[in-house]
């Protein structure tokens, strides 16, 4: 099912004025944060046994960086890629495994630890689940088989959004993009089990679309469920119907066209074939007045596509879909089964990962802000909370300052730009209000059934949501969680707990490593309030084009030279970027390298930088941003995520960015005729 971007990562997925001289009294105000003494090689925050000085830093800057890192490090087994970012998660799954492990061991010590003990144990009693086979799947593929006629599939899919399942429209619920003190109900395209239309459609991925038949053959035999070969080649013809219909990845990522207002009598009109009022029962949202329909101009085509297939295949359709939600919570034969194809033939990836980590993971996943409270007790002490809050105080001032001194955009524009600043919203480390449990029944010996109540318990979340107000107290993602993002409904950046640890944020390191780390990861959420969809809504979280239309072909014409820069690049052979596809991410990549440097330069408060190691400031900022994304990828890891992902890969994000910044040139005295060397009027220039 589609996701909708409205939260810009930095990883890995959605105004009245003030003048200018009234919010520069009101900039946060520039800290100086003190330079480290002169220390050993690898103490200051920045990994020089991982760089290949052999290699020149205008040549290939990320393998300057990170060559000796990247050759020295494979990838394990139970991964599609390795780098920076895995290293935190892989030491925030430990965390948590010991967290979850206690509780495990002392269910009796708090309603909150005898759930999270009898969801990980029912996880972890691996021969119970044998035991159980396919048993569990029963009165799931009982209930599609009851469903009979399309109006019965059509509510059995709406019934789906809270439980195992799929349907051809998803809901997602978040903020209104018209209004951001309300919550919507966002219909979506879905319907489809490979990564993307391209799958379907493509002949690059005609071996994957093979596999992927094989896999659903293999999965309903599993299940007993009649004719599975037949089935499965039913099945993919459906989706692949479906997918001739769904907007591209490019599309979607078009905030101003994801917003149109409907409802379900209209939809039965614009889309019919489908029966949406049963559906819309089905998932609890009958009653809601106004549904916003997101892909819309994709709903009539695959209305038309659902009312033209046959019941029995629209039946072997769900209980595919049933099986391979459930699979993980399956025997052995489920799990390898869904691993074999998605893990192996779509991610290159040889071994799945340990079942601890599978547990956690799903523990992490339904608990996840019970397992926040005490990982940040235990990891995120609060001086490291105020040094980021000063640290990101430089980062918008740097940002103010740059739309001050824009040289392309009009004083109307720029007021604008400026009043959005000042209302940008801070979120640090973890929730000032956490979230309860309550009501959440978990049994130990129950694993499926756990999973179940589970999904139940978060839709019924959700959906409460749509009757009440946005609270604004409420995180997108858990303290644990290595990532960040950008709400622009909300007009805030919010960084968990987990990415503020080194090597991204160290508070002990030189403080130049920390601007080119989790400073420019920060910037980059910053530069997504002001990216190609982030500059869509305005200072009050609200969708509207706040531009003049001459600033905006500016824009464009800057952003398409950026655009053509990461199209021409080719991870692995015969694929290349797309650079509509992840303009965004890569205008807030060299967004927030830029404002890291001058937040960097503010911090030093008129003082020259130190000398470390023989490196200038500069360039210590630069590496600190390169030592950010140094990964290895499988090559099948790097396909998908080319197709899929608006994020380019790590190997550009790290080499790539810097050649639009001029300081880089002259940090690293790149000449013409290096490589990655960009002639001064073809470089980007946006913020």
């Amino acid at each position: 099912m589609l996701k909708l971007r409205l939260m810009a990562c930095a990883a890995t997925a959605v105004l009245s004025l003030a003048a200018t001289a009234a919010l520069a009294q009101n900039t946060p105000p520039i800290v100086e944060i003190p330079s480290t003494s002169q220390p050993a090689i690898g103490e200051f925050g920045f990994d020089m046994q991982g760089m290949d000085t052999s290699v020149r830093p205008g040549a290939d800057f990320n393998q300057f960086a990170n060559g000796t890192y990247l050759k020295n490090t494979p990838i394990p087994a139970d991964r599609t890629s390795y780098g920076a970012f895995h290293v935190l998660h892989d030491r925030s799954q430990e965390n948590l495994k010991t967290l979850i492990e206690e509780s495990a061991a002392n269910p009796s010590s708090s309603e909150d630890a005898a759930r999270i003990g009898a969801f990980y144990n029912s996880f972890m009693d691996e021969a119970a689940v044998e035991r159980l086979g396919a048993s569990p799947l029963q009165a799931d593929l009982a209930e599609v088989r009851a469903a009979d006629t399309r109006q019965e599939i059509a509510a059995l899919m709406g019934r789906t959004q809270s439980g195992f399942g799929s349907s051809i429209f998803g809901v997602q619920i978040f903020e209104d993009l018209q209004d951001a003190r309300k919550t919507s109900a966002y219909v979506v395209q879905g319907g489809t089990g490979l990564p993307d239309r391209d799958y379907y459609l493509e002949d690059s991925f005609a071996t994957q679309k093979v596999a992927y038949q094989a896999y659903i053959a293999k999965a309903l035999e599993l299940a007993d469920w009649p004719n599975a070969e037949r089935a499965a080649a039913d099945i993919v013809a459906f989706e692949t119907r479906l997918a001739e219909q769904h907007w591209t990845a490019v599309q979607n990522r078009q905030i101003d066209k994801i917003y149109n207002p409907t409802t379900v009598a209209d939809l039965a009109t614009t889309a019919p074939g489908f029966d949406w009022a049963a559906w819309a029962e089905g998932a609890g949202i009958a009653q809601v007045p106004t549904l916003i329909a997101a892909n819309n101009t994709a709903f009539p085509g695959m209305a038309k596509v659902f009312a033209e297939t046959p019941v029995e295949t629209l039946q072997s359709w769900q209980a595919f879909h049933v099986i391979d939600q459930a699979s993980p919570y399956l025997s052995s034969a489920f799990v390898d089964n869904q691993f074999n194809f998605y893990g192996k033939v779509l991610g290159g990836q040889p071994e799945n990962q340990p079942r601890w980590k599978r547990g956690v993971a799903r523990v992490d996943g339904s608990l996840g802000e019970v397992l926040g409270r005490e990982f940040v007790a235990r990891h995120f002490p609060a001086e490291s909370k105020a040094q980021m809050e000063e640290l990101v105080g430089n980062l918008r001032a740097a940002m103010t300052r740059r739309i001050e001194n824009l040289d392309w955009m009009s004083p109307e524009t720029k007021q604008q730009a400026l009043y959005k600043m000042s209302r940008f919203g801070v979120k640090i480390g973890y929730p000032d209000e956490w979230r309860e449990y309550d009501g959440l029944r978990l049994e130990p010996g129950d694993l499926y059934g756990n999973v179940e109540r589970s999904s139940a318990f978060e839709w019924a979340f959700n959906v409460d949501k749509l009757t009440k107000p946005v609270n604004p107290l409420e995180w997108g993602m858990t303290p644990q969680t290595v990532n960040a993002y950008y709400n622009p409904v909300r007009n805030e950046i919010v960084f968990p707990a987990a990415i503020l640890q080194a090597p991204f944020f160290d508070p002990n390191a030189d403080p130049a490593i920390n601007y080119g780390g989790i400073g420019a990861v920060i910037g980059h959420e910053i530069t997504h309030g002001f990216d190609d969809q982030g500059r869509k809504t305005d200072g009050d979280g609200a969708l509207r084009d706040w531009w003049t239309a001459e600033d905006a072909a500016k824009f464009e014409e800057r952003a398409k030279v950026l655009g053509a820069q990461y199209s021409a690049l080719s991870p692995v052979e015969g694929v290349n970027v797309n650079g509509d596809l992840t303009m965004g991410e890569n205008i807030a990549d060299m967004g927030g390298l830029l404002l890291a440097l001058d937040a960097y330069h503010m911090s030093l408060n008129g003082q020259p930088a130190p000398v470390i190691n023989g490196l200038t400031g500069d360039q210590r900022v630069f590496l600190g941003w390169a030592q950010v994304w140094r990964n290895n990828s499988r090559d099948e890891a790097l396909r998908q995520q080319v197709t899929v992902d608006p994020h380019a890969p790590a190997m550009f994000r790290a080499g790539a960015t810097v050649r639009n910044i001029d300081a880089w040139y002259e940090a690293f005295g790149v000449q013409p005729g290096d490589e990655q060397y960009l002639a001064p009027e073809a470089r980007a220039r946006i913020w």
